[in-house]
This record gives structure tokens, C-alpha cells and sequence, in this order.
């Protein structure tokens, strides 16, 4: 076994399989500028290694993704223009790239060669619920956590949620979802389609792992080609969401509700919204 450890992702290579851990547990390895680096460094070793064919994705400690690292957003929530101006001119360059110059996580993923197994060990909300979606198979923790929490935030679902989530669950539930914010254990994900399979917690890894094995156990190139047979009329799909989602987002950001989300989560109180 090989593992390299990236300041906040772990990638181990045993085999023909390879793990990718983000490890911020810190903070329930929610995204920021660090983790989504070296996740990508990860996927771009991954992508160019034929010896590896299946992957399985996870988290270290208590939390899968608690999605974007919200305490990123302080300086807009405080009025910083520079940093809202940063933020709109991104959102401007990225286009079809949304606001980050390679694709969004769950492109990158879709896009990889080989089959992606999540083992979801705890929260996976926001980002961390579209980056779950957007791999082949789910396998989810009795502890597991899901929610499309962006509402609460006053931000619009980002990372393709608006179309991962009606195509894994029907579009009620993805309305619910979208709209409440609220938080479902793992058998409501398993019920409503969301997970391939809920196992005990200390049982997931093995799980995750036995589901790689199957795969890598298959020819290689062939399970490559159906990967890419999977998802190639709907990867184009996947991104519009993305792009709209992004416009959306930079709409919504400069409402004065949205500051108010941030700092009401910020300082562990009620928000009060005035629709404005």
C-alpha cells in the first residue's frame, strides 16, 4: 500500500483500489480553498493511473463533507467589497466552469475513468451532499446525515444539486429537500433513493471496500467504457445545472438576506430574514 497525505486529503493505493479521504475533521472536512486543491491533485493522479479501477471516497472523523467551509464566507457577509468584487468577477470569468477555473467536484468525479464508491460516515450536506450524489454507488453509515442545506444559508443548491438530486429521487423529494433544508438519517436516504446500501458504522469501509473489490474484479477497460456509457448524454446536463446554479448564486449573493444567513449561522442565532 502507498498513501500520500496532502495537507487536506489523503489518497492510499492498495491494489488496483484507491481511497481518497478529505481530512479537514476539524471541520466535518468542509470544502475550502485547501481541500478542494488537493482533492483535485488526487483525482489528476487517479485519472492518469491505469493500475487503479475502482476508488472509494470518504471522510476522516465525524463528517463525509459538511459542503462549502462557511466561515469562508465572513468577509461577504461584512460588507468586504473587495471580496464581493473577487466573487463577482469569478462567477463572470467561469462560465461554463462555475466559479472555479477546473470543473466542479462532481464533474471531476463523473468524469473519472474509474467507478467511485462514497462511504458516507457521517454528515453529507450542501456540496458534501452533491459531491455523494454524484458518485456511482452510495454506500451510507447508520450514522449518516443528508441534507440539501444551502436554503438555510440563503445561498441556491451549487455543485449540480439541482439536477443530481431529482434524478437519484424522485422530484418531490428533491423539492422537499431543496426547499426545507432539513436533515435525514440515513434510512430516509435509503428509502427515498439517495444510497445503494445502509450498514452499521463501524461495518462501512468493509462494505465500501467489498464493492470495489467486485468492480476491480471485472475487466478494466470494460468497466471504464460503461462508466463513460453511464453518464455521456447526461454530463452535459450536469454542467448547465452548475452554470445556472452559479448565476443564480451570484443573484442571490448580493441580497441582504444573504448576508443575515451567514451571519445569524456565524454568531449561533435565529436569523431574521425581510425578503430583500
Amino acid at each position: 500500500m502507498t498513501t500520500r497525505n496532502l495537507e487536506a486529503t489523503k489518497l492510499s493505493i492498495d491494489g488496483h483500489i484507491a481511497t481518497v479521504t478529505f481530512n479537514r475533521p476539524e471541520r466535518l472536512n468542509a470544502v475550502n480553498d485547501d481541500l478542494r486543491r488537493d482533492f483535485n491533485l488526487a483525482l489528476d493522479e487517479l485519472e492518469n493511473n491505469d493500475s487503479v479501477w475502482a476508488v472509494i471516497l470518504t471522510g476522516e472523523g465525524r463528517g463525509f463533507c459538511a459542503g462549502a467551509d462557511v466561515t469562508n464566507m465572513r468577509s461577504r457577509a461584512e460588507g468586504d467589497e473587495a471580496a464581493m468584487s473577487q466573487q463577482r468577477a469569478r462567477a463572470a470569468e467561469s462560465g461554463m466552469r462555475r466559479f472555479s477555473p477546473t470543473p466542479a467536484p462532481p464533474v471531476r468525479i463523473r468524469t473519472l475513468p474509474q467507478p467511485v464508491i462514497a462511504a458516507v460516515n457521517g454528515v453529507a450536506v450542501g456540496m458534501g451532499l452533491s459531491i455523494a450524489l454524484s458518485c456511482d454507488i452510495r454506500v451510507a453509515s447508520d450514522q449518516a446525515r443528508f441534507a440539501s442545506i444551502f436554503i438555510k444559508r440563503s445561498i441556491m443548491p451549487d455543485n449540480g444539486a439541482t439536477y443530481l438530486l431529482p434524478s437519484q429521487a424522485r422530484p418531490g423529494v428533491a423539492a422537499e429537500m431543496a426547499l426545507t433544508g432539513n436533515i435525514y438519517d440515513a434510512n430516509w436516504a435509503l428509502e427515498k433513493g439517495l444510497v445503494n446500501k445502509v450498514v452499521p458504522h463501524d461495518k462501512l469501509m468493509e462494505e465500501a471496500m467489498a464493492y470495489a473489490e467486485t468492480i476491480a474484479g471485472n475487466p478494466p477497460i470494460g468497466v471504464r467504457l460503461t462508466k463513460r456509457l453511464l453518464y455521456r448524454t447526461n454530463l452535459p446536463a450536469l454542467q448547465q445545472a452548475i452554470d445556472f446554479e452559479g448565476n443564480y448564486n451570484n443573484l442571490v449573493g448580493q441580497t441582504e438576506d444573504s448576508k443575515e444567513a451567514v451571519m445569524s449561522f456565524l454568531e449561533k442565532r435565529q436569523p431574521v430574514f425581510k425578503g430583500r
